[in-house]
């Protein structure tokens, strides 16, 4: 038996039109035909032995894609179907306050059987594909609860993968960006502690359909290596749970909880230190001579307003929240302490003008007397400047001045029969200060930081 192949020469060459036509005789090539039937038959065994192994199938005939309906999940009308998560969080990329959110780059996993993707195989191999076969098959319709934003990233490609075993066992992993809500509680802030948690649940099958579960239990979980700069992760937690909805049923909910601690360190040099300083800065008034009027005011008006901008400056950073901060707290009383200081000479002025008013009455200073002459170059004025009358000593007696020295109240016993002293009353001592206004000064270099230690002892105490 002969065959003979005929090679058509195209008119449009007229070189090669002058050539007869080939001629090839069965047997000059039987031998070579022979080699391609049986590589035929070897590749066709190959293919029904191994089909991990051959190229010559499309992947949609392996997975018989055109012989199923996927738009049904798999055991439609049986139990409900389980699929398995695990997640690997990637990382935190940013944490706000002002949004109450956070955002986080985490590996999705999903893990099911669906028997209609199943394909033979000698060696149990699976097959991996990319998401161009993804959306030709049915996969879990899983979403974030409460998020606000998300997506997946496509950087070459879509970081999709698609792995298929031999017995229908699918791995499907998404690397996905998700901003969500994070319902955050800033009664204590800067020392604070928020709970934060990401939530997975299937949208359209209800628990009678998918059943969600951690693959691996607490271990589903895994975690590199996070730092964030204003807050320390203490831990990662997986837990499930139900989640009801009036409409539709129940449904299982995967939760991805994690609590964050507040640095502190980073409020301390922008918010408290400064703060210090400031109400340590606006003591600095009480040794100041209580007649230097434009010093002491100038340093009271400084300190109030760089507290103020202290205080806008939190302000500005923070969600506009309807309770009490800590740093609110503390910032407010350290307000109030500048503010008093102020208020400290505004009362120290004006005793000491009442004091001299009094002692102008009473003829100790001349009637010729020029306050303006007597105020120094650097606005106080100075006792030597003005003239004083010295007072008639006064014998020692039992109503004698509370202020004398020392020596001359030792010497004044009470004989037998003579009646005690009562003490002053609440007027008296008011009269008393403003009489010698200088004492409320003395009296103030004392309490204020007495007072404003206690304070931070308590503030510290409680919060930290």
């Amino acid at each position: 038996m002969c065959v003979i192949i005929v090679w058509r020469i195209s008119p449009d060459f007229s070189v090669k039109a002058k050539k007869p036509p080939l001629m090839v005789h069965a047997a000059e090539n039987s031998h070579y035909l022979c080699l391609t039937v049986d590589s035929q038959r070897i590749d066709y065994k190959l293919k029904r032995q191994d089909s991990t192994k051959t190229l010559l199938i499309k992947s949609e005939q392996l997975l018989r894609i055109e012989e199923h309906d996927f738009a049904m999940r798999p055991g439609f009308g049986g139990a409900p179907i389980p699929v398995g998560i695990d997640v690997q969080v990637e990382s935190i990329d940013s944490i706000s306050e002002v949004n109450m959110d956070f955002t986080m780059t985490l590996y999705l996993r999903h893990y099911w059987k669906d028997e209609r993707l199943a394909f033979p195989s000698r060696n149990n191999q699976s097959r991996t594909f990319d998401s161009r076969l993804v959306k030709k098959i049915w996969v879990p319709d899983v979403f974030f609860v409460h998020s606000k934003r998300s997506f997946i990233h496509d950087t070459t490609m879509e970081n999709i993968m698609l792995r298929v075993y031999p017995d229908g066992k699918i791995l499907y992993s998404v690397r996905v960006t998700v901003t969500a809500l994070c319902s955050m509680d800033f009664s204590s802030f800067p020392l604070d502690t928020q709970n934060c948690s990401l939530e997975l649940e299937s949208y359209a099958y209800n628990e009678n359909d998918l059943m969600l579960y951690w693959k691996n239990g607490n271990d589903s979980l895994r975690t590199d290596e996070i730092v964030l700069s204003q807050f320390f992760i203490e831990h990662f937690q997986a837990s499930s749970g139900l989640a009801f909805y009036s409409s539709t049923g129940w449904y299982n909910r995967l939760f991805i909880t994690f609590i964050l601690r507040r640095h502190i360190f980073f409020f301390m040099l922008q918010t408290y230190f400064p703060t210090m300083l400031m109400v340590v800065l606006s003591w600095v008034s009480f040794w100041i001579d209580r007649r230097a009027v434009p010093a002491r005011v100038s340093l009271g008006i400084t300190t109030v307003l760089t507290m103020s901008t202290i205080i806008t400056g939190v302000s500005a950073s923070m969600p506009q929240v309807s309770y009490v901060k800590a740093v609110d707290i503390y910032l407010w009383t350290s307000f109030l302490f500048v503010f008093l200081s102020v208020i400290e000479y505004a009362a120290v002025n004006y005793c000491t003008t009442l004091e001299e008013m009094r002692k102008m009455k009473r003829g100790k200073i001349p009637s010729t007397f020029n306050a303006s002459q007597a105020m120094a170059f650097d606005g106080c004025f100075h006792d030597n400047d003005i003239e004083l009358t010295t007072f008639p000593r006064l014998a020692p007696t039992l109503t004698s001045d509370p202020l004398t020295s020392p020596t001359q109240s030792s010497d004044m016993r009470p004989t037998e029969g003579t009646r005690l002293r009562r003490q002053r009353s609440v007027r008296e001592n008011v009269d008393l200060l403003v009489n010698n206004s200088y004492m409320i000064d003395s009296y103030s270099r004392l309490a204020f930081p007495l007072s404003y230690l206690l304070f931070n002892t308590i503030y510290w105490s409680m919060y930290s």
